[in-house]
């Protein structure tokens, strides 16, 4: 199987050799369609004029014996007018776009936006599991030496997110930061802890700065943690994840480079990255390990078009918390358990399960008026997107939503460009440096 870079530049070779009244078919791992790989890909290959005219967005491969998802494109170079049928997924639609899905008026890919700078982060990559502890071993050493509380933390990861009732940490960690070797001997019992248990292995890394710097995370993410610093809570996700679903918890963690971490404490973010608007942003625009989707900070939420203020969403942001936490702890649920039974439409009568999906529907409410779209009926169903099926709008106001989504994104870049030039050109800076951001 190749890498998925290489995918993409053997896309574009096959493209390179074919005849204008030629027409081309290619099957590929689905991350073909998705992330970095469908930029480098099949982006240059539209941009270069090529008409996606039939697609398979993701199946599982037609063997017993691979384990697999696969993604099949058909095109030509050759015009094609526009009542010419595609067929996506063995749909016959409008127009087909390199995500290889059904693409409605607005087209291109949607750019970063510089009000989403610096709110989420990726967390630490640890590098070495010999850094953690039970939760038992790490009051024991806190007993003996209050100082070691100075570098004892709750680690928390994707799974525990989505696993436990609480969203709790099934372990802690010994993070020393960024301190020099002789500050991290300072603390006897954890030291030699990680001496131990992760020396041997980290040594042996073939990056110069893990290999030398042992005794750190390899990477610790020091601006998340200046980002999140002043907060008590903050909102974090599992990167990979069905039900692609944050949580409020303690600031207070070493977050494992398996989170999210989002630099906010407000209930009306909350509702936002809670809601069906930003999920089905989050299932396109993301990338996907087989079927579960991967939440990528720079391409789902620096893109993501926020609403502008609006008290119901700290109403209703604050519901789905406090209700939500209450259920979970009741009936001993994780979050992934919990939305399998939401999103499962055999799940009927059931008080709990009835009352999440009624405060989904009421926030997908707030969060289109937020934005001024409460035209759009949101008929709220059991409807598959992506080969899941799920409690959310329906595929008319999906496609309406992710429509006025990009429309809006690029009205936005647009203005972010605008007050780069008009910001150059007021301390004469030359254009092409103002606008480093956008």
């Amino acid at each position: 199987m190749c890498r998925t870079d290489d995918l993409a530049y053997f896309f574009l070779r096959g493209t390179s050799l074919l005849q204008r009244n030629g027409t081309l078919g290619l099957v590929a791992t689905n991350t073909v369609a998705q992330g970095d790989t469908r930029e480098v890909g099949l982006d240059a290959m539209v941009a270069d004029g090529f008409t996606i005219t039939r697609a398979i967005q993701s199946r599982s491969w037609p063997a017993s014996s691979a384990n697999l998802e696969y993604a099949a494109a058909w095109g030509t170079l050759s015009p094609v007018a526009d009542n010419v049928p595609r067929v996506a997924d063995d749909i016959e639609v409008r127009r087909i776009s390199t995500l290889l899905e059904p693409t409605g008026r607005a087209e291109g890919n949607p750019a970063r936006l510089l009000e989403n700078t610096g709110v989420a982060h990726i967390g630490s990559l640890v590098l070495g599991m010999g850094f953690t502890i039970t939760p038992e071993v790490a009051a024991e050493w806190i007993s003996l030496d209050s100082r070691n509380g100075d570098v004892l933390f709750p680690f928390l990861n994707g799974e525990n997110l989505n696993q436990r009732p609480d969203a709790s940490a099934a372990r802690w960690i010994v993070d020393f930061g960024q301190r020099s070797l002789e500050a991290a001997r300072a603390y006897p019992t954890p030291f030699e802890h990680v001496v131990l248990n992760v020396k041997p292995e980290r040594t042996k890394n073939p990056r110069k700065p893990y290999r030398d710097r042992w005794w750190q995370f390899a990477e610790k993410q020091m601006s998340m943690r200046k980002a999140i610093a002043e907060l008590r809570e903050v909102l974090v996700i599992a990167l990979v994840s069905k039900t692609v679903m944050p949580m409020r918890v303690p600031s207070g963690h070493v977050f494992s480079h398996t989170l999210g971490v989002f630099a906010t404490k407000s209930f009306a973010d909350q509702a936002v990255l809670s809601s069906s608007v930003h999920q089905l942003w989050a299932i396109k625009y993301g990338s996907g390990m087989r079927n579960d989707p991967r939440y990528t900070p720079s391409d789902v939420f620096e893109t993501f078009p926020r609403p502008a203020p609006f008290d119901p969403l700290e109403i209703m942001g604050r519901a789905l918390d406090v209700e939500r936490r209450e259920i979970m702890l009741r009936r001993d649920l994780g979050l992934t358990k919990i939305y399998n039974l939401v999103n499962d439409p055999v799940v009927q009568r059931d008080t709990d399960i009835d009352r999440l999906r009624e405060i989904h529907v009421e926030l997908d409410r707030e969060v289109l008026a937020a934005y001024g779209w409460s035209d759009i009926y949101q008929a709220h169903g059991f409807h598959s997107y992506r080969q899941m099926a799920r409690w959310s709008v329906s595929p008319a106001a999906r496609a309406e939503i992710l429509d006025r989504l990009l429309e809006e994104n690029q009205r936005r870049a647009n203005e972010n460009k605008k007050v780069g030039r008009a910001s150059a050109s007021k301390v004469g800076i030359p254009r092409e440096e103002g606008t480093l951001f956008t």
